[in-house]
C-alpha cells in the first residue's frame, strides 16, 4: 500500500498482520526491546523486518535499524529511511540520500481521533476548511491530519534535529479526481531551517481500514 504514496526511487516494503511473521533481530536491536512486552516486541521486529526488504531492494546489505533522538531509525549510511507501525499494518521505505533529501510515512486506523486531540493538533484554517466527514464520511479527516502532520515531523526532524509542533504545521487536503479516498496534501510550516523548504508536499490514502500518508523530498529540485 505503501507504495502507491511514493516515487519509484523510494524503495517500500509493507506487511499486515495476518503475513506478518516476527522477524529476526540483531543482537543491538533486540537489547532495545528486551525489557518490552510481547506484542512491542513482535512489532518492532516485525517493522524492521520491512526495513530489511526495503533495504535489499534498494541493494543495500542488511543492517541493524537503532534508534537515535526521540526514537528516530538510524539507517545505513548515504540512506534516508522512514517507519511506521500501527495495530494491524507496519511498513518501511528507504532511499538513497542522494536522491532523496528525506522521507516521512505514517499508517493509523481509519477511526476518530480521541476525544480532545483535535484541538490539540489543529490550527485554527485547519479547522475551518477540513471537511470532517460531512464530504465522505468513511474518511475520518481529524486522523488523516494526524497522520499527515507525523510524516512531516519524520521528514523535517531527523534533517533539522529541530523539535516541531503540531501547532506549526499547517495542511491543507486535495482529492484525486475520480477517487474519493486519496488524494495530495500541503503543509505550511512555520518554522524555517537551512536546506530545508518551508513547504512539503505529500500525498494521502484511505484503504483496508487505515489511513496512509507520506512525504519525499527530492534531493535538489532536477531530481
Amino acid at each position: 500500500m505503501i507504495e502507491r504514496l511514493l516515487p519509484a526511487r523510494v524503495a517500500c516494503a509493507d506487511t499486515y498482520d495476518a503475513d506478518a511473521p516476527p522477524g529476526t533481530l540483531y543482537p543491538e536491536e533486540a537489547q532495545l526491546v528486551a525489557k518490552s512486552v510481547d506484542r512491542r516486541r513482535h512489532e518492532f521486529a516485525a517493522v524492521r523486518a520491512c526495513a530489511r526488504r526495503a533495504m535489499a531492494a534498494l541493494g543495500v546489505p542488511s543492517a541493524p535499524v537503532l534508534r537515535g533522538h526521540r526514537g528516530m531509525p538510524l539507517w545505513p549510511e548515504g540512506t534516508v529511511g522512514s517507519m511506521t507501525h500501527c495495530v494491524g499494518y507496519r511498513a518501511a521505505v528507504l532511499a538513497w540520500a542522494a536522491e532523496v533529501r528525506a522521507v516521512g510515512i505514517d499508517a493509523e486506523p481509519n477511526e476518530p481521533l480521541p476525544p480532545g486531540v483535535w484541538d490539540l493538533i489543529s490550527v485554527p484554517s485547519e479547522r475551518a476548511r477540513m471537511p470532517m466527514g460531512e464530504d465522505d464520511p468513511a474518511i475520518h479527516w481529524d486522523r488523516l491530519l494526524f497522520s499527515a502532520k507525523e510524516s512531516v515531523f519524520k521528514t523535517w526532524f531527523p534533517v533539522t534535529r529541530i523539535e516541531l509542533d503540531f501547532q506549526e504545521a499547517d495542511i491543507s487536503f486535495r482529492t484525486s479526481p475520480g477517487s474519493g479516498a486519496e488524494g495530495t496534501f500541503t503543509a505550511e510550516l512555520s518554522l524555517s531551517a537551512p536546506g530545508m523548504p518551508r513547504t512539503f508536499e505529500g500525498r494521502w490514502l484511505v484503504d483496508g481500514g487505515f489511513v496512509v500518508t507520506a512525504i519525499a523530498l527530492p534531493a535538489s529540485p532536477s531530481v
